[in-house]
This record gives structure tokens, C-alpha cells and sequence, in this order.
């Protein structure tokens, strides 16, 4: 833990340097996860010939790196340095909601430096729980839920969420969901076309946006440069829900994400077994989302 909050202090000009020799290790000696990723950047863009995906790859390997020096430097940032770092465009959408005494829900993805968002609402007066997976390593699991932590995010594990919004249903607040990697149980998943293959998706977001009447913005990350991103907010959906077909804000949310993936393509996280399931697998069965 020690070793981490000193690395966290170092300048981040020197941690961008061990980003480039990272880098470099993974696509060229470590080979982490090369075919998988190859494979998904050909699925998801036959249009593109092999040297583009080829510089898209690269292009990946050299943001996975920045991630993970800019993840440790987190904590050691200051609150207007984030605000520097992290531009959020238009955050008074959320703010009306949570001034009204609404909570909402906030989808983002794997784009650019998911990290380092929440702390940026949490600087615009925005309460927020941030839901993510548990890491199976105890150490490493401690590890990042102080970094999450940083600047009053409350991270908050998956399995957690309902006992949390009972104990926080009198705080106003967004909560960070990402919904883009391949669920637990793919039998209730909320499966539909995603880059050119069937998809499975999270159907949690939805389920919770319906059952608790939350409107849905997309947080669209984007990377400006170098340790440096604006964040969009976008209205996905909002109560009452009665008229909105089944599954029309996980297709929103779908829609969203492709766009941001297309505009940005180095920047999302191709070396995640997102496709390891299959639609027929699990024909008869599928997500309740009413």
C-alpha cells in the first residue's frame, strides 16, 4: 500500500515515461491479451485494413498504460487539478436533479480514463456511488477501493447496491454504473447487436431506472490528450417509464457507447473478453426489465 502512495507522488510527467516503457511491454514482449484484442478490433471494424487496426492497436496499448499510472495518481491529485484534468461539459443537468432531491443514474464505459470521473462529479457538488465488480485479490481489491474513494466518490460493489440504496435512499445522488462488459449471468442478461455481433448486456441499470423511477444520463468520456478528458452528459431516459418499450435504455445506452467507440476507437477496453458468449446459448431465456 505504502509503495502505491509514493508512486502516487511522483509528478505525473515521470509516471507518463514508465507508461511508455509499460506500453511497450504489453504489446511487444508481454503480448497481454494481443489476440484477444486483435480479434475484437477486426470483428468491430471490417471496414478498417489491417495496418489501421494495427495503429489502433497501438494506439490501445499506450492508453492501457496511461490508465493504470493515472489510476495511482489519483489520490495525490488536487481537487483543482482534477477539475483541470477532467472537464465535465454540462453538469447542471445532473445538478437540477439533484437539487430537486432526485437520485439518477449515470451510464458511462470503458472509454478513456473511467477512474477519474467520478471524483470530477463529486467536485460539482454531485454526491455520487460509484458500482463496480470486486477485483478477486484482496490486496489489490484494498487497493483500489481507496483510490475510489478520492475526493468522497463511495464505491460501492455490485452485489452491495440494493442493502446501499436503502442506507443512502435520503441522499440525492448519481449513481455510476458501467454496462458494457460481459455480465456474471449471461441467462439474464439483455442480449442485442453491438459492433456487428449479438451482445449480452448488464440489464441492471434499466431494471433499477424502472423499479425506483431514476432518469438515465450517458456520461460520455472522451480523451482530449494526454491526461487530459471532457465528460458529456446526455439524457438517456426519464419517468415516467409506463410508455417506453422494454429494453429501449439499454439500446439507448448501446447507441451511445458505439458512437463514442467509433469516434475514439484506441480508447475503449478491446483487451476484455467482452464476446465469449453466445446469443443461442441462451435462446429461451433473457432479462425481466419491467
Amino acid at each position: 500500500m505504502k509503495f502505491f502512495r509514493l508512486l502516487s507522488r511522483l509528478p505525473l510527467g515521470i509516471l507518463y515515461g514508465i507508461s511508455d516503457v509499460l506500453a511497450f511491454l504489453l504489446l511487444h514482449i508481454v503480448r497481454y491479451r494481443r489476440t484477444v484484442v486483435l480479434e475484437n478490433l477486426r470483428f468491430s471494424f471490417p471496414e478498417k485494413s489491417p495496418s489501421e487496426i494495427r495503429q489502433i492497436m497501438k494506439g490501445f496499448y499506450q492508453d492501457l498504460a496511461d490508465l493504470f499510472v493515472e489510476i495511482i495518481k489519483l489520490p495525490a491529485l488536487s481537487p483543482d487539478e482534477l477539475q483541470k484534468r477532467v472537464r465535465v461539459t454540462n453538469p447542471e443537468l445532473v445538478q437540477e436533479k439533484i437539487r430537486a432531491g432526485q437520485t439518477a443514474i449515470g451510464m458511462t464505459s470503458h472509454q478513456g480514463n473511467w477512474e477519474w470521473i467520478p471524483g470530477a462529479f463529486v467536485q460539482k457538488g454531485i454526491p455520487v456511488d460509484s458500482i463496480y465488480k470486486p477485483l478477486t485479490n484482496s490486496f489489490f481489491e484494498k487497493v483500489m477501493y481507496q483510490i475510489r474513494s478520492s475526493f468522497g466518490a463511495v464505491p460501492t460493489p455490485m452485489h452491495t447496491l440494493p442493502r446501499q440504496m436503502a442506507a443512502r435512499k435520503h441522499i440525492p445522488r448519481l449513481i455510476g454504473l458501467m454496462s458494457d462488459q460481459v455480465p456474471d449471468v449471461p441467462e439474464q442478461a439483455y442480449w442485442t447487436d453491438f459492433l456487428h455481433r449479438d451482445t449480452p448486456f448488464y440489464p441492471g441499470a434499466e431494471r433499477l431506472a424502472r423499479s425506483r423511477n431514476l432518469p438515465v444520463f450517458y456520461m460520455e468520456p472522451v480523451r482530449v490528450r494526454r491526461g487530459y478528458y471532457e465528460v458529456s452528459v446526455k439524457l438517456l431516459a426519464e419517468p415516467p417509464y409506463t410508455d417506453l418499450p422494454p429494453g429501449t435504455i439499454l439500446e439507448r445506452y448501446r447507441d451511445q457507447i458505439e458512437t463514442t467507440i467509433r469516434n475514439h476507437p484506441s480508447d475503449w477496453l478491446w483487451s476484455h473478453k467482452r464476446w465469449k458468449h453466445w446469443r443461442g446459448k441462451y435462446a429461451k431465456v433473457g432479462a425481466k426489465l419491467t
